[in-house]
Order: structure tokens, then C-alpha cells, then sequence
């Protein structure tokens, strides 16, 4: 037997564990932390993980970093197929202290594969070989944006929380601001204080959470578009584009890919 499957009931051996597993719709693991960082990803379907640090939305093709330690919940958007790695601190620490959302290249999709299965199989040696082209590869990953700051102050916290239950109100931050007894002033200026973006891209990415979820769930365009409040297909195609860096037509062959 090699010296590296002698190892491998030790916690020592592995620069990387893993976790397969398939969550029904509506399944929310409730807040908690790991010791090792994760890289959570949605081989299928989409995820909505909340840290300190906002609400991110991981959609397939997609993964989330999350710092060791990080406190998070993971609210499964509809059927969802996750393949996590949990990595130790040396590794961990070439990803940052903070959470992103990585593009997942079909090179990183087949090494997260096999190093799941190679953690299934515990061969820990071929472990080791993958993890360095892993972790190159996710270093020169793209970033995606869609991530849904939260705020702390509290009369952001209503307006943030209105658009989060509907997504499709198109309500101005002028009437926002009355509802919640601030001026639009004021608000706009929290917008890009605690949250760092403007009202319009905020909500602009609220919207495409919510899109997100529809599509995985077979929705039309058009009714996505419409429940995500845009007045035609066109405008909401633009808007997906700009962020996703795809059209929702290609992202629905992608998800069925």
C-alpha cells in the first residue's frame, strides 16, 4: 500500500477534503462555520449563501469562496448538487479572507470533480498532484458580481428588505425614501457608503438573483423578465449580459449542458 493511502484516514494527509451531496428545493443549512475555507460549488442549480458580508448567489458554473471561520447559511434555490472542497489554511490563505464568486472554466469543473472523487476514492497522492493546478487556475479565475450587500443602518435596512421580498417593485428611491421617513439624499449616499454601488445596481442585482432562480426552475425569459420588473425582454437581456458576461438564452443551454 502507498505511504499516501496509509495516510489517509489522517486529517494531516489531506491538503483538501470534500463533500458531495444533493439538497432538495427550499433546504436551508443554517448558520455555521468550518476550521477549513470552502469552495462551495452548484454543479446544478442555485444556491443563495449569506455571510456578514452580503447575500451571494451561486448559480452553476459558478463557486463561492468562504474564508475558514467565515459564519454562513446556504439556502437552496431549487434541486441543487453541491461539490465542496474544504481547504486547509495554507492553501486556504492563496484565496483571500473574504467571499467571491469564481467562474468555473470546464477545466476547474474537471478538477473539482476529481478531486472530489479523488477524496471518495482517499488517494491522497493524486490529491496532492491536482491541487496546485487548482488552485492556479482559481487565482486567474473571473470574479462575478452577483453579490447583494447588506446594510446596517437601519432605515437602509427597510428599503433593502422591501425590494428583497419583491424584487418587481419599481418603486424611485424618492418613494422609498419617504416610506422609511429619509430623504433620497440620504439614502443614495448609504447606497454607496455601506453597500458600495448605487441604488440602480443594487436592486439590478436583486433582480438577477431572483431571475436566476426562475430560470433554473424552466421559467420563460419573458416571464422572468416581467417578474423581475423590466418592461421588456430586451432591456432584462441587456442588464443579464452585462453581469452574467451571457445571454439567459445561453445560460439555459449551459444549465442543461
Amino acid at each position: 500500500m502507498s505511504h499516501s493511502r496509509q495516510r489517509a484516514g489522517s486529517a494531516t494527509a489531506w491538503p483538501a477534503t470534500a463533500l458531495t451531496k444533493n439538497y432538495p428545493k427550499g433546504c436551508l443549512i443554517p448558520r455555521h462555520r468550518h476550521k477549513r475555507g470552502q469552495l462551495i460549488y452548484a454543479a446544478s442549480g442555485v444556491m443563495q449563501v449569506t455571510t456578514r458580508e452580503g447575500i451571494w448567489i451561486v448559480p452553476p458554473q459558478r463557486s463561492l469562496w468562504v474564508p475558514a471561520a467565515m459564519p454562513h447559511e446556504i439556502h437552496m434555490e431549487g434541486h441543487v448538487a453541491v461539490r465542496t472542497l474544504y481547504l486547509d489554511r495554507a492553501a486556504g490563505s492563496l484565496l483571500g479572507d473574504h467571499c467571491r464568486i469564481l467562474a468555473i472554466t470546464d477545466l476547474l469543473r474537471e478538477l473539482i470533480l476529481a478531486m472530489v472523487g479523488a477524496y471518495g476514492a482517499r488517494d491522497a497522492q493524486r490529491m496532492h498532484m491536482m491541487l496546485p493546478l487548482l488552485l492556479h487556475e482559481l487565482h486567474g479565475a473571473d470574479e462575478s458580481a452577483i453579490h447583494i450587500p447588506t446594510p446596517s443602518d437601519p432605515r437602509l435596512r427597510k428599503v433593502c428588505g422591501r425590494l428583497l421580498a419583491d424584487p418587481s417593485r419599481t418603486d424611485t428611491l424618492d418613494q422609498l425614501a419617504q416610506q422609511v421617513g429619509a430623504s433620497s439624499r440620504t439614502l443614495a449616499r448609504l447606497f454607496e457608503s455601506e453597500l458600495k454601488m448605487s441604488f440602480v445596481r443594487w436592486r439590478q442585482h436583486v433582480r438577477l438573483a431572483r431571475a436566476l432562480s426562475r430560470l433554473n426552475a424552466g421559467a420563460s425569459i419573458k416571464s422572468v423578465a416581467r417578474d423581475a420588473g423590466y418592461a421588456s425582454c430586451s432591456a432584462f437581456c441587456v442588464m443579464f449580459r452585462q453581469v452574467m458576461g451571457i445571454t439567459p438564452t445561453g445560460y439555459g443551454r449551459r444549465m442543461i449542458a
